[in-house]
C-alpha cells in the first residue's frame, strides 16, 4: 500500500489545539535582527552575536539578502508575531545600529563608537562560563541613568524596555533566570554600554573542600591523610568568599537546579561576561518606521519655522502620494471593465459567426440533397421533403474494387516523369507521354499502358 500524503490523523484531529502557541509565546516580543551595507568591518558576525543575545524570540538562522528590502519583512513580520527589528549597517563614515518598532515606528538610529566580538570578550577571560541551556530563556534587562529630561531618554528607556519580555516577580521561576543584558547611559559622554552577562549562583559559608564535594568536582586527596583534613583544610569559608561583595549575597525562595544552593540558603551572585560588547550613541529619533518626521537629532538643530517647513512639504508630499495611488486604483478599473468589454464583444462575435456558419451549412446541405434528388430521380423535390437540420447519408461514389493501382514501366525515364501523387480512378498516364516515346503500338483498346495492374494489398 502506498503512504498517504497531507492526511490527518484521528489524533490529531481530535486534539484541536496541538498547532496553537502557548499566549506566553504570542505576546512575548520578537526581532529580526540583519545587516546591510558594505560589507567587512565584522559586521556579519557582530549580526549573529546580537543575535545570540534575542534569543530565544529571535530569527537565528535569518538568511538576508540583497534584494530583500524592509517592506519584505514588514509583510512576514504580523504572521511571525515579529514587534522589533535591528539592523547593522555599514558605510564609509563608520558603522550603525537601527531598532525600529513594527509596524509603524519609532525608529532610533545609533552609532556604533566601539564594539567587541563575543569570541574576543570569552577569549579574554580566564574563567570561561557559557552554557547553552542560558540560551534557552530570555535576558534580563538592567538599565541605570535611563531617567533623564527630553524626550530621547524616554524614546529610549521604553524601546529598550519592550525588545524583551517583562516578568512577573511573583510567578518567576529562578531557574529560567540565567542572563542579563546591562545598559548604562552616561550623560557627559551620551553614550550608551551595552553588556551581556552569565547569571550564576554559588553557596555562602561553605569551605573549599565542602563546596568541590558539592559542585560534583573530584577532590585531591594526595597531600592530606584524612577525609576530615581535606574538608577543614581550607577554613571555614572559601578563599573567593573573601572578595565577595556582601551586597551580592542574596536569600533563596525557591529550589534552584544548581547544586550547593538551598532554599531559604544564602548564595553569591557571580557574573562572567558573553559578549559583545557596545559603545552606542544616539543621533536621531524618526516617528515612522524608517521614515517620518525627526524628533530628535543629536548633530543638526532647527529652528521652529525651518520644523514647519519641513512638515509642510512632508504632508504636500503624502497628499501627492495618495492622489496618485487613486488616479492608479482608477486605471485599474477602467482597464479590467475594458477586459470584460473586449471579452463580452469577443463572445458576441464568436456567437454571430457559430451562427451563420450553421445556417451556410444547412442551407448547403438542403442544396445537395435537392440536386442530388434531381440527378437521380429526375424530378424536382417537394418543398417539405429535405428539412433543415437532418443530413443526407454518406454515399460512396465508387466501387469497392477501385483502389490505388501500381504502374511499373520498363523504362526510367518513363518513370521519372510520371507523377505518382496522382491517387484513385484519375490515375492514368498522359497520352502525350506516350506518343513521344513512339509506343503507340503499346496502347490498347481501353488507352491504358501495357504494364502490369496489381491491386495493393
Amino acid at each position: 500500500m502506498g503512504k498517504r500524503k497531507n492526511k490527518v490523523g484521528r489524533c490529531v484531529k481530535r486534539n484541536k489545539n496541538v498547532l496553537t502557541e502557548p499566549e506566553e509565546f504570542v505576546q512575548a516580543p520578537h526581532s529580526f535582527v540583519i545587516h546591510k551595507g558594505l560589507p567587512g568591518g565584522h559586521i556579519l558576525e557582530l549580526t549573529k552575536d546580537f543575535r545570540k543575545v534575542m534569543e530565544p524570540f529571535t530569527a537565528t538562522s535569518l538568511k538576508e539578502r540583497k534584494k530583500n528590502t524592509i517592506k519584505d519583512f514588514v509583510s512576514v513580520a504580523g504572521m511571525l508575531h515579529v514587534t522589533h527589528m535591528c539592523i547593522f549597517s555599514n558605510t564609509d563614515i563608520g558603522m550603525y545600529l537601527k531598532i525600529a518598532r513594527f509596524p509603524r515606528g519609532p525608529t532610533l538610529t545609533f552609532k556604533i563608537c566601539n564594539f567587541s566580538l563575543s569570541r574576543d570578550v570569552v577569549s579574554s577571560l580566564k574563567k570561561q562560563n557559557v552554557v547553552e541551556q542560558a540560551f534557552k530563556h530570555s535576558p534580563l534587562i538592567v538599565m541605570n541613568s535611563f531617567s533623564g529630561e527630553g524626550v530621547q531618554m524616554k524614546l529610549m528607556a521604553s524601546m529598550f524596555q519592550n525588545m524583551f519580555p517583562t516578568i512577573n516577580l511573583t510567578k518567576v521561576d529562578l531557574n529560567t533566570v540565567r542572563r542579563c543584558v546591562l545598559l548604562n547611559y552616561n550623560p557627559t559622554t551620551k553614550q550608551i554600554d551595552f553588556r551581556h552577562y552569565n547569571i550564576k549562583l554559588t553557596p555562602v559559608g561553605v569551605s573549599k573542600g565542602v563546596k568541590k564535594v558539592v559542585t560534583g568536582k573530584i577532590p585531591n586527596l594526595a597531600k592530606c591523610d584524612d577525609i576530615e583534613d581535606f574538608l577543614t583544610k581550607g577554613g571555614i569559608v572559601s578563599e573567593s568568599e573573601f572578595e565577595d561583595d556582601p551586597n551580592l549575597h542574596v536569600t533563596l525562595n525557591q529550589k534552584i537546579i544548581a547544586r550547593g544552593n538551598v532554599e531559604e540558603g544564602k548564595s553569591a551572585i557571580r557574573l562572567t561576561e558573553l559578549g559583545p560588547r557596545l559603545t552606542l550613541q544616539l543621533i536621531k529619533i524618526e516617528d515612522a518606521l524608517f521614515d517620518g518626521e525627526v524628533l530628535y537629532h543629536d548633530l543638526i538643530s532647527k529652528t521652529e519655522d525651518e520644523k514647519e517647513e519641513i512638515r509642510k512639504k512632508r504632508e504636500a508630499r503624502k497628499k501627492l502620494k495618495a492622489k496618485r495611488k487613486r488616479i492608479q486604483e482608477d486605471n485599474k478599473k477602467k482597464k479590467e471593465q475594458a477586459k470584460l468589454d473586449n471579452k463580452e464583444k469577443s463572445l458576441k462575435g464568436m456567437q454571430k459567426n457559430q451562427e451563420k456558419t450553421e445556417n451556410e451549412a444547412e442551407k448547403n446541405d438542403e442544396d445537395d440533397d435537392a440536386e442530388y434528388y434531381r440527378q437521380e430521380v429526375g424530378e424536382e423535390p417537394d418543398k417539405d421533403m429535405f428539412k433543415t437540420g437532418v443530413k443526407r447519408p454518406f454515399q460512396k461514389t465508387f466501387n469497392k474494387k477501385d483502389k490505388a493501382k501500381k504502374v511499373k514501366f520498363n523504362d526510367k525515364e518513363d518513370k521519372k516523369e510520371f507523377n505518382p501523387n496522382i491517387k484513385g480512378r484519375a490515375f492514368k498516364v498522359k497520352r502525350k507521354l506516350v506518343q513521344r516515346k513512339g509506343t503507340k503500338n503499346l496502347m490498347n483498346r481501353d488507352k491504358r499502358p501495357v504494364g502490369i495492374l496489381k491491386n495493393r494489398k
